[in-house]
């Protein structure tokens, strides 16, 4: 039987941390407790201390970016997958695309930011169905993705793009968008990834992108926020948006009911 000491978070720490956390990249950690202390246990004991307050103390005051990463990795869960919500990305190949485009025909770039893309299959299938709209005229248009998250480690992976793929994934897909890799694993095409550009980004900063965007995809994200956190997402994405611009979220989501967004169908907005 081990003696060895469980480490449990104190009110003082837990609450320390929830403020961090909160203030500096949104998550609301409120009701995690549970969630943090059977997370961070392994990682405070790896770092070599021996309880929460050591461990709190240091990343408060001189934890670095890989410190702050390691602990967003351990307290929010990065999970997603191709075809996500295929709902949403009807809509956008049916109606937002059509009427995008018509607007650009002038200049023919659109403008794309997946934001909150974790491992990358958002982006990328955002590609796959755009290349198949544009068929024949793909390299007429410019459409080359803004693709952000706040964990670098998930960037890593999204970049790498390998990926098992889901038994549902579309067959030409599998011939045109990706190459066969290790085992049962695939690896996204060149000409899908050159399409997305990957930036770290922490959704509490600032939107100062160079162009406002057509299209945002802001998807099972904000169910980590508290809904003063979400609203003032909401009102800085809408400003980073043209007139007539969208922003798509996830089925599990809404907006506030005083949103200045205009519902257009479930889970979809339009400035």
């Amino acid at each position: 039987m081990s003696n060895e000491k469980e480490i449990l978070i104190s009110d003082a720490d837990f609450n320390r941390m929830v403020k961090f956390v909160q203030s500096n990249y949104g998550i609301d950690l409120h009701a995690k407790r549970q969630l943090i202390n059977s997370r961070l246990a392994g990682v405070i004991k790896n770092k070599g201390y021996d309880d929460f307050k050591s461990y709190v103390d240091y990343l408060l005051t001189k934890g670095s970016g890989d410190d702050i990463n390691e602990l967003l990795s351990k307290l929010t869960t990065n999970y997603t997958y191709f075809q996500r919500e295929t709902e949403s990305f009807d809509y956008f190949v049916k109606k937002i695309l059509p009427e995008t485009t018509a607007k650009h025909k002038r200049d023919k770039i659109l403008s794309i930011w997946s934001a909150a893309c974790s491992s990358g299959e958002e982006p990328y299938n955002v590609t796959m169905y755009m290349m198949d709209y544009f068929g024949a005229h793909w390299k007429e248009w410019d459409t080359r993705m803004l693709a952000t998250d706040l964990s670098v480690d998930v960037l890593a992976k999204a970049q790498r793009g390998v990926y098992q793929l889901p038994d549902n994934m579309p067959n030409h897909w599998k011939r045109e968008y990706f190459k066969p890799a290790t085992g049962d694993r695939y690896q996204i095409a060149p000409k899908v990834k050159e399409n997305v550009i990957f930036r770290q980004f922490n959704l509490m900063d600032p939107i100062q992108f160079k162009r406002k965007f057509d299209v945002i995809f802001c998807r099972n994200v904000m169910i980590y926020f508290d809904q003063p956190t979400k609203t003032a997402l909401i009102n800085r994405m809408y400003d980073a948006t043209v007139p007539g611009g969208y922003l798509i979220i996830s089925l599990s989501e809404n907006l506030p009911p005083d949103t200045k967004w205009k519902r257009c169908t479930s889970a979809i907005f339009q400035k």
